[in-house]
């Protein structure tokens, strides 16, 4: 008997791995749940993704909400005290920063063998300047609300009225922005020197007849001080910076 040696061929190649015949093998058909599993993933994502950029928002809105807090204060003036530079219900943007100072020992007196009992005083920006109009707390007991004036006298110099006219130091004050009217105190009586304390600031209102101000409680704490008025916001017509005004016949006495 004999045997054909000839190799039996295989429709099959042996050769062909388990891994390549899985790759041509088609996938199965998707069904009605993978599909409604796929969309509920989608909702779910962009829902939270709508709901952190919400709160991402918010944060952002906070945090600038307190930045700008933290350097402006809406006031509005109530009464007629600083007429006609600044009318009833006038509504301002007050600088809290403006006159932001620290004491520069303070730096170096937590160092053993170092400490200063006198204070040195640096202000970031300025310190307070005649012509300023600044808001400060209530200097009279009673009262709620905080004041608004313009400063007048500053520490060391002293302030009085006579003849209709406010003197530093004894030179005559230029104040334009009073339009004629005359400063007195009590129907037409001089007021007394004053002599501004260190730390302290002397205020007067620009409606010279209707104002409380120094001339009646006296020199004002310079701590008490919120802020400089800064901008008018409303109403509309009367928006814009809050002038400053100079006194060239002061500084150049001094």
């Amino acid at each position: 008997m004999t045997f054909d040696d000839r190799p039996i061929h295989s429709h099959s190649d042996p050769a062909q791995t388990a891994a390549e015949r899985a790759e041509i093998e088609p996938l199965a058909p998707a069904t009605a749940d993978d599909e409604s599993t796929n969309t509920t993933a989608q909702t779910e994502r962009k829902q939270g993704s709508m709901v952190r950029e919400i709160i991402e928002t918010l944060l952002l809105a906070l945090i600038i909400f307190l930045a700008v807090r933290a350097v402006v204060l809406n006031f509005r003036v109530d009464g007629l005290s600083m007429m006609p530079n600044l009318e009833n219900n006038e509504m301002l943007l007050v600088n809290r920063n403006a006159y932001l100072s620290f004491d520069s020992w303070a730096l170096v007196d937590w160092l053993p063998l170092v400490d200063h009992e006198e204070e040195n005083i640096v202000h970031l920006f300025s310190p307070p300047q005649r012509g300023d109009i600044v808001v400060f707390d209530a200097p009279v007991p009673g009262a709620d609300k905080p004041y608004i004036k313009r400063i007048i006298g500053l520490p060391g110099e002293t302030i009085e009225a006579r003849n209709g006219s406010v003197y530093v130091d004894g030179q005559k004050l230029d104040e334009p922005y009073l339009q004629g009217e005359e400063t007195w105190c009590n129907r037409n009586q001089d007021c007394e020197p004053v002599t501004v304390p260190e730390g302290s600031i002397f205020v007067l209102g620009d409606n010279r007849d209707n104002s409380q101000d120094s001339r009646a409680f006296g020199p004002v704490d310079i701590d008490s001080v919120i802020g400089k008025a800064w901008v008018t916001y409303w109403p509309i017509g009367e928006a814009g910076v809050v002038p400053h005004y100079d006194y060239p016949e002061i500084s150049e006495g001094n």
